[in-house]
């Protein structure tokens, strides 16, 4: 039996693993990420950006900014071709951040570096082999390489799944797109169109005539890369011409088929982002929802690798992202279908239009898109249980700071909004001290929650490392001890 050179070896360096990396380095793990594509650069525009509840979880880890810096915010959600109104939903973040796939690596690869993790380049893997102690990941050059535990973070294809044996399961596809970046020898027209064969767009991007491109093929292509032959057939389809389209420096293949993994985990082997769910980009929430899986997945594997939780803990992953991603694909499916051009979809789209302009469900699926009201089910209690944390204004003994300033670290947070000693005493003096962050503050601020608006003030709030609550406080401390346990296994240092 080989030694294990990794306590977590991540395959696949785009937005999921790169993430779940620096989550784990947070904890203080030995990780490697091995990425097939030889240079990082060549992620392309394929994702465009993504929603609030994305940017608040870069926002709990200090990165907001620089993501803000690289890209541009935009009030553009829409569903059915109706506008939803983001900007009065309570959070820090009410937009979306248009930013292109390579800058979203951008960032989280200086993050990276900070954090001092190999990334391996120009690596593939091309199976796996797991024991009861760790998993050999077998590269499609030299000898192979053994980590504890092994995450396919490595798209819809995933190696990883298919090696594990986990099967995607839901919708297949019914219509497939090219999307590319391109430059067209003849003028061509610009912005969206729809029609009977599906959705269609050409628009400038960047400099030096470069276009993005995305078209609907006549019929579902082959699981194969496309060719530039393929791109100028279905431009003429739709348009007549291919306006003279050459020198493409990438081209894919996407279809409307939406999937699930039937499992997240195959015992020291587990899958996130594309590798776990496949659909199509219809709303923008490819690296929104792997970037939730990211961080979900990240203190858990972290608590079991260092043996302070039993391994059955990663079951909780499954358990609470993929309900919480299927009712996203649904949502995907929905808009994907209304793209279409028929008149039996112009009137659905109109249906949905006449109920929209309702502010209830206007809000239900503006929260919903931009992954603002994902609710774990962790008991019945007070609505803050479950949810994301909200970001309300502190004051503390070292000054004011904001909710999501206290979860910088990566570490679960002891908000003590009470009696001062009441949680100390309630959990015992010291026993998570260096763990579980314990700060005692004030808030005069109302607690929001999106759809639900104003909740009772807390008097006490545990939250986890990927910013849900565990435990909320009113009047009392009952309960803090057994979410404490719960999620958080043996204290650090005891017997």
């Amino acid at each position: 039996m080989r030694d294990v050179e990794y306590e977590v070896a991540i395959v696949g360096a785009g937005p999921t693993g790169l993430v779940l990396a620096c989550e784990l380095a947070l904890a203080g793990l030995d990780v490697v990420l091995l990425e097939r594509r030889p240079t990082p650069e060549l992620a392309g525009t394929r994702a465009r950006g993504f929603h609030s509840r994305t940017l608040e979880i870069f926002d709990q880890r200090g990165l907001a900014e620089r993501f803000l810096a690289a890209g541009r915010t935009a009030q553009v959600m829409s569903f059915a071709g109706t506008p939803l109104d983001v900007a009065a939903l309570p959070t820090r973040h009410p937009y979306t951040l248009a930013l292109s796939q390579t800058g979203v690596e951008d960032v989280l690869r200086g993050w990276v570096e900070e954090l001092g993790l190999p990334v391996r380049h120009g690596v593939e893997v091309v199976g796996i082999d797991q024991d009861h102690t760790g998993v050999d990941v077998v590269l499609a050059q030299g000898d192979p390489l053994r980590a504890r535990y092994v995450v396919g973070a490595d798209g819809g294809r995933s190696t990883v799944r298919r090696a594990a044996g986990i099967e995607l399961v839901g919708a297949e596809a019914t219509r497939s797109h090219l999307i590319a970046e391109a430059v067209l020898t003849d003028e061509a027209p610009t912005g969206l169109r729809q029609d009977a064969i599906g959705i269609h767009g050409i628009n400038p991007v960047g400099d030096g005539g470069t276009v993005g491109i995305v078209v609907t093929e006549a019929a579902v292509g082959p699981a194969t890369e496309p060719t530039l032959s393929d791109l100028s057939a279905a431009l003429t389809l739709v348009y007549g011409t291919d306006f003279g389209v050459h020198d493409a420096s990438w081209i894919s293949r996407f279809t409307d088929a939406s999937r699930q993994a039937s499992s997240y985990r195959s015992g020291r082997v587990l899958i996130a982002g594309d590798a776990a769910h496949t659909h199509p980009p219809t709303g923008g929430q490819g690296i929104g929802l792997g970037v939730q899986d990211a961080v979900n997945l990240g203190w858990k594997l972290a608590r079991v690798v260092r043996g302070h939780s039993p391994a059955s803990m990663l079951d909780t992953y499954e358990a609470e992202r993929h309900p919480a991603t299927a009712r996203v694909l649904k949502n995907v499916m929905t808009q994907a279908f209304l793209q279409r051009g028929d008149a039996r979809t112009d009137a659905i789209r109109d249906t949905f239009a006449e109920v929209l302009t309702d502010a209830g469900p206007r809000e239900r699926l503006a929260a919903l898109l931009t992954g603002l009201d994902v609710a774990l089910d962790l008991g019945d209690g007070h609505p803050l249980l479950g949810r994301r944390v909200p970001d309300p204004d502190l004051v503390t003994a070292d000054g004011p700071c904001r909710v999501f300033e206290l979860l910088h670290e990566g570490r679960p947070l002891l908000l003590d909004l009470g009696d001062p000693g009441a949680v100390e005493g309630a959990v015992g003096a010291g026993a998570w001290e260096g763990y579980v962050r314990h700060v005692r503050a004030r808030c005069e601020q109302e607690w929001v929650l999106p759809v639900l608006g104003p909740v009772p003030a807390p008097t006490g709030v545990l939250v986890r490392p990927d910013g849900h609550v565990a435990w909320v406080g009113e009047g009392t401390t009952a309960g803090l001890e057994d979410a404490l346990a719960a999620w958080f296994g043996t204290p650090p240092g005891a017997s």
